[in-house]
């Protein structure tokens, strides 16, 4: 039996594509060595949004007493919120095998090596190997982190993948890197009573958010304690039996901290197979393996969705490539897949979510944009429920929505209808006839349509 497409690797977006083509009539096969959900399931998205969930509800927790409830003896039982993070993922990873079972995706459990255009190699467990027919492959690698130049991870020095593998909670930690995985892991750390400082080379955290935000959040994780530098570049990290010491360059100075922990968040990068490409003549450079805008490699029927195509790391954008690639093999093409309505999430608490331009890109692109802003302090949700300061700023380009940030308490569930207005081009007129429930917290996003 020839299928008429293999998946190697079931993360977000291989896991998309297989489920997408399979309703489109499709027969589909999966390859995966044992982790199904990808690094989003097991290292990334699901783990630590679990982490960030617990810290959240702990120091929400000694903040109730203004609300009428006594909370006298709030503590927080470190394994036991170790216990939660590895049930998440082990009902994530559940959850995306039920569903390709459903769908009548068959699962293959083993290395996936792509020996030609139309055959790929599986070596399972035991050493055996399988041989799969295939009309059409989708490769769905993933990625790996980052990593400094000369400096290697350790015992001490740990990647966002080891430190979520800890089962005791570290004292200090020094964190390289302020972007979205950083600042997370900062806010997490520093919720619970740990001494963090974060290190950003750039000049501000969140290097690709709109700087508004960027230092609107700054303040607020210094408010938990945390250390930050930026414009900092890190030199050297050592290590001994009790701890790592880290020296930086701020500015013309040296920067030295110690710390039982290095953290190294300096983001991630495509997981190339580079031997296997070559072989294959399949078109790459570092920043990922080239693809069209129907997700095709250089060579005919080999797709490729996700981190491994470079751009914007993201589960949900590996998502959406995915479906788009399924549909247009096997449907009416009528999911395009385009980068420019994506939406960026940092889930810090406060969190911050963006889709579109930011105001710094907009200017740079030549665009007359019209801003505007709406503030958490006036919405009667956001104050009767405690959820702090914050803000909704959009960007107009005459009268079409070309992007919008928030800051703020469910900055993340806000963006997602802004997402579908900026994806559609929607413009004040159309964005007039949005009607929101009363009260809401969605009420911040009335600006968007508002006509003065």
């Amino acid at each position: 039996m020839a299928y008429d497409l293999v998946v190697v690797g079931a993360g977000p977006g291989g896991f998309a594509a297989a489920l997408e083509a399979s309703q489109c009539g499709a027969t589909v096969a999966v390859v995966e060595r044992g982790s199904w959900g990808g690094t989003c399931s097991h290292w990334g998205c699901i783990p630590t949004k679990a982490l960030l969930a617990s810290s959240k509800r702990y120091t929400e927790a000694t903040k109730l007493k203004r609300m009428g409830v006594s909370a006298a003896e709030t503590a927080f039982n470190f394994p036991a919120m170790k216990r939660h993070q590895n049930q998440m993922v082990r009902i994530s990873a559940a959850g995306i095998q039920q569903q390709l079972k459903a769908a009548q995706v068959a699962k293959v459990e083993g290395e996936g090596i792509i020996l030609s255009p139309g055959e790929v190699e599986v070596t399972g467990s035991d050493d055996k190997k399988e041989r799969i027919k295939t009309r059409n492959i989708l490769i769905a690698w993933g990625s790996k982190p980052a990593l400094l130049p000369e400096i290697e991870f350790s015992d001490r020095i740990l990647s966002s993948r080891t430190f979520l593998a800890m089962d005791t909670l570290p004292g200090s930690v020094v964190i390289v890197g302020g972007g979205a995985i950083g600042v997370e892991f900062a806010t997490f750390l520093a919720e619970l009573g740990a001494e963090v400082t974060l290190l950003e080379l750039m000049e501000q955290i969140l290097p690709t958010e709109e700087k508004e935000a960027a230092e609107f959040l700054e303040k607020e994780l210094r408010k938990l304690g945390i250390e930050i530098f930026t414009s900092v570049s890190v030199e050297a990290i050592t290590e001994n039996d009790e701890g790592v010491y880290v020296k930086a360059m701020n500015g013309g100075e040296v920067l030295e901290r110690e710390a039982e922990y290095a953290l190294i968040c300096v983001g991630r990068q495509p997981y190339l197979r580079t031997e296997e490409l070559e072989r294959l003549s399949i078109g790459y450079d570092r920043k990922g393996i080239q693809v069209d805008g129907r997700l095709a490699t250089t060579v005919d029927t080999i797709f490729a969705v996700g981190d491994v195509t470079g751009g914007i790391l993201l589960a949900h954008r590996a998502m959406a490539q995915g479906r788009a690639c399924a549909r247009a093999l096997f449907g009416d093409e009528s999911i395009p897949y385009t980068d420019d309505a994506v939406p960026a999430v940092v889930y810090t608490h406060p969190g911050v979510a963006r889709v579109g331009l930011t105001e710094e890109n907009a200017r740079a692109e030549g665009l007359d944009v019209t801003v505007r802003k709406s503030e958490y302090g006036y919405n009667l949700t956001a104050r009767t429920e405690m959820m702090g300061t914050g803000f909704v700023k959009t960007l107009f380009s005459d009268t079409t929505l070309v992007g919008a940030t928030i800051v703020g308490e469910r900055a993340g569930e806000l963006i997602a209808p802004v997402s579908l207005a900026v994806a559609n081009r929607m413009t004040v007129s159309d964005l007039r006839k949005w009607v929101i429930p009363h009260p809401t917290l969605s009420e911040l996003l009335f600006i968007i349509g508002d006509s003065h």
